[in-house]
């Protein structure tokens, strides 16, 4: 079944958790352990945090984290998760639909993966307001896929992946308020849901913020 582009984001996502039991592994994304070694735990926002692996992880290694979703059932899941695993008391979960709303505040770490929606989502909107929610010397992580599984013979749905470099274009933050830390693209296992062996290619972007004023430059 291909997906409406004119579907309700709310009601595709809730859907997609509500009609299904565990969606996601429960482990972290590999570019989130990679990209944040070494970085001192603070405040970290944790943008479409799903089942919230992402934000159970930054929480055991000392980050007060907010995870957002658009999901009512992916927060309440997350939240049971966190709860699991003893961090109950260092994440909180906000719903948003990204794009149109946001949470308040600022943030040392912000994690963006896999913004990417076969419904209407506001990407790039999201995305600027997630840099200027950075407070200086904060780190804005996002993460893409580059394109379909290399074993995905014709496209479920139309899809735009960006390009390392078109990413950054479109969102065109001040040069002189961010340092360009990692731009990469990774490539990792992708079996089929048939055991037919492949990868998987995602695009890695870690920026940090050294400025005040607004992330965007809007």
């Amino acid at each position: 079944m291909h997906p409406d582009p004119a579907s309700d984001p709310a009601a595709f996502w809730e859907a997609r958790y509500r009609d299904n039991g565990r969606v996601w592994s429960g482990r972290p994304n590999t570019p989130l352990v990679q990209q944040t070694e070494g970085l001192r735990p603070g405040r970290a926002l944790d943008l479409g945090c799903g089942e919230g692996a992402d934000a159970v992880w930054l929480a055991s290694r000392g980050w007060q984290v907010t995870g957002v979703d658009i999901s009512p059932t992916a927060l309440a899941r997350a939240a049971a998760h966190a709860a699991e695993a003893g961090v109950g008391d260092r994440t909180t979960w906000e719903r948003h639909e990204l794009g149109r709303s946001f949470p308040k505040g600022t943030f040392d770490l912000v994690n963006a993966e896999y913004l990417q929606s076969p419904v209407a989502l506001d990407q790039d909107g999201a995305l600027r307001r997630a840099a200027d929610a950075l407070a200086p010397g904060g780190t804005l992580l996002i993460v893409m896929h580059a394109g379909w599984p290399s074993w995905q013979e014709e496209p479920p749905f139309e899809a735009e992946f960006p390009t390392l470099d078109g990413l950054l274009q479109r969102l065109a933050l001040p040069e002189e308020e961010w340092v360009l830390e990692t731009k990469e693209t990774l490539r990792r296992p992708s079996p089929s849901p048939d055991g037919v062996r492949g990868y998987r290619e995602d695009h890695v972007w870690r920026l940090r913020r050294v400025g005040g004023g607004s992330g965007s430059g809007a």
